[in-house]
């Protein structure tokens, strides 16, 4: 790790050199990237630095602990006794800030919610969690949108997806990607009997324009007439499209707007956001930020969370975290603890495997 630091601080002390060079003042896009570096550098080097000082200070306080002189022992024990507490936690906030950041963190996202084992209780367990995610995100300030819907019989979703704009939003919705079961008595069971249901969520990245170049040669439109649930047309015209992604295979239907134009480019967003993904899946395998790694199957085994409504109880089985009665809180998006108890296993194990981080 030090090696590492002793390489950002030259590092830090060029770009330093290079923001006082004519050639790079005159040249306003060349000096704002060098500002810019030299800035998110300014942090990690100002702490190594204070790192660095206090463990020389400490290793010259051990040095005069065999000093002849008592007074000066007692003034390196004195010393000791202030610097010790002060290194790790020095060392700690080093640490975290050599981690890699995933470049996503601070996107706006999709999140997809599918019902999965439970017929028309795994739908309407899907429409709890998606309310779940709205309120949660009016909670962080944040903007939503329904992208496409597709509603079941009883009032749930067999699907739905929603978009999220707003400020980190990705960095703390990622960890919601799997499956989450639901353990309850459905309204429809007259004898009592507790059912377990499941529905599937995933969380993608949405990505801009310049990030992913679509070729309009690369895509085939379909349009048809939307309908509602029941099979009845809600219109003569044809303004629900079908898009295809001739190099990929993926496919994205959107009908939930008026004009043909609206749902053309409510597709494009969500088509763009699946292959996003899926090169994202490719590129960082190892993080499990794949669509197909996320939803998993789907069955009542492959779970990443229960909701336990006798005992109004939520566990989260990554981490082993269990919220007793709290389970209405978290149905109406306090899923704040949750989060950030992700947030922190994730940031821990990848702490603990600092040197390949940093390799």
């Amino acid at each position: 790790m030090w090696d590492k630091l002793e390489s950002i601080e030259q590092r830090y002390e060029r770009l330093g050199e290079d923001l006082a060079r004519p050639e790079v003042i005159g040249d306003r896009e060349r000096l704002h990237e060098t500002a810019r570096a030299h800035s998110e550098l300014g942090e990690i080097v100002t702490l190594y630095r204070e790192c660095r000082d206090v463990k020389r200070q400490i290793e010259e306080s051990r040095e005069l602990l065999h000093d002849a002189d008592a007074e000066v022992r007692a003034m390196a024990r004195d010393e000791l006794a202030e610097l010790e507490p002060r290194l790790e936690p020095l060392e700690d906030q080093l640490k975290r800030k050599l981690l890699p950041r995933d470049p996503n963190d601070d996107k706006d996202v999709i999140v997809e919610v599918r019902a999965g084992t439970g017929g028309d209780e795994a739908a309407l367990f899907a429409g709890d969690l998606l309310r779940m995610y709205l309120r949660f995100a009016e909670r962080q300030g944040w903007k939503t949108e329904i992208l496409a819907e597709n509603t079941s019989g009883m009032g749930g979703y067999k699907e739905a997806m929603l978009a999220v704009k707003g400020k980190g939003a990705y960095s703390k919705l990622k960890f919601e990607a799997g499956s989450h079961r639901v353990q309850r008595v459905p309204e429809t069971e007259s004898s009592g009997r507790i059912h377990t249901s499941t529905a599937t969520v995933a969380v993608m990245p949405e990505a801009e324009a310049i990030e992913l170049d679509i070729h309009p040669d690369d895509l085939i439109w379909d349009t048809f007439i939307a309908s509602a649930a029941g099979g009845q047309h809600m219109q003569k015209n044809e303004t629900a499209v079908r898009v295809t992604h001739k190099p990929t295979g993926t496919v994205v239907a959107c009908q939930d707007e008026r004009s043909q134009a609206q749902n053309r480019e409510k597709a494009l967003r969500m088509l763009r956001a699946r292959i996003y993904e899926a090169m994202l899946a490719k590129e960082q395998a190892e993080r499990a930020e794949t669509r197909r790694v996320q939803v998993g199957s789907g069955d009542r085994s492959d779970k990443i969370r229960t909701y336990n409504y006798p005992q109004t109880r939520v566990t989260d089985h990554r981490i082993g975290l269990t919220l007793i009665n709290r389970l209405e809180g978290v149905m109406a998006g306090e899923i704040d603890e949750i989060v950030e108890a992700l947030r922190t296993a994730d940031e821990a194990d990848r702490l603990a495997h600092l040197d390949e981080a940093i390799a």
